[in-house]
């Protein structure tokens, strides 16, 4: 059994709807399902009345959830003390940031921030935006910054976690260049031609927005769906190399743009922006954490006044 899976049925208990319980879990619909059903194959009965409306759990589901909660939350205790003997020495941080904010936008922004107050270290881990939620509510990071936009919500609880808004960066179409600084392909394309696409995969983030935004395009695009990855750089490399048009935020790709290896494949209708974002639990014990946050909050409220 995946302790995900508890986490699942926990959900499910909690809003008695699939659809906003994979919502909660970052994950899809589908997802979910397959999930559940592998926790009722584990644990050898019926969990979920799918018959319902809203879902409810059976008798067996209900006693399930109680008792995994209770083992659940022991052995979150138990890591917890463990992996506070493993901390960074001295004041120090945890944080768990997007695979490109961890390599782009978060060295510069840490670095100056650091110097402004007072110093602290920090361990960063490079994660998904699933499993940098997952973190976050499991206690395994003081403090996640991810990617947000608001036609795909991340949706955590105000009374648990508190979120900022640290800056925020363009999500746009990029392609190589051909010999005389072209774009190779250009936005929509011909339906007789399709534009070889790099794509998201279903589940992450960007693969939402990508699809958001192609929706949403001033017209219907001729997509050619090539090649998949979880991660905006392995993209940015196959699109670098010809391969086709990949959706990627812009600081991701700034030096590419500067050098000219890559170009935009279509104008400002086919981008959106993306707000970086930070949260924090409202019960983290950190102290470093809680004088950070409170920091955060003041250089917040000053770029909001200016």
């Amino acid at each position: 059994m995946q302790i995900k899976w508890l986490d699942d049925l926990l959900a499910i208990a909690e809003w008695q709807n699939f659809s906003r319980a994979a919502e909660i879990r970052c994950v899809t619909q589908s997802a979910l399902s397959r999930r559940i059903r592998s926790l009722e194959e584990w644990a050898g009965v019926e969990l979920v009345d799918r018959g319902t409306y809203p879902v409810q759990l059976t008798s067996a589901g209900k006693r399930f959830s109680e008792e995994g909660r209770e083992a659940l939350a022991g052995l979150l205790r138990l890591r917890a003390s463990l992996r506070e003997v493993e901390r960074m020495p001295g004041r120090s941080i945890q944080i768990t940031a997007g695979h490109s904010l961890s390599m782009t936008f978060l060295p510069k922004w840490l670095t100056p921030f650091q110097r402004q107050n007072e110093p602290f270290n920090t361990r960063v881990v490079a994660a998904n935006i699933h499993d940098a939620v997952i973190a976050l509510e499991e206690g395994s990071c003081d403090l996640m910054i991810v990617y947000h936009h608001p036609l795909a919500p991340i949706v955590l609880n105000p009374d648990r976690f508190h979120s900022l808004t640290l800056g925020h960066d363009t999500f746009i179409p990029l392609c190589a260049p051909d010999q005389h600084g072209r774009p190779l392909f250009q936005l929509p394309g011909r339906a007789g031609q399709p534009i070889p696409y790099l794509a998201y995969t279903a589940t992450t983030f960007l693969g939402r927005v990508a699809d958001i935004v192609i929706k949403n395009g001033p017209a219907a695009p001729a997509l050619e769906r090539c090649y998949e990855a979880d991660m905006a750089l392995l993209l940015m490399r196959m699109a670098i190399d010809g391969y086709g048009v990949a959706w990627l935020p812009e600081s991701a790709a700034a030096e590419e743009l500067q050098h000219g290896r890559l170009v935009r494949a279509g104008p400002d209708a086919w981008c959106t922006r993306l707000d970086i974002r930070s949260y924090c639990s409202t019960s983290n014990p950190n102290p470093t954490m809680r004088q950070f946050w409170e920091a955060l909050q003041t250089a917040s409220h000053g770029s909001a006044r200016s």
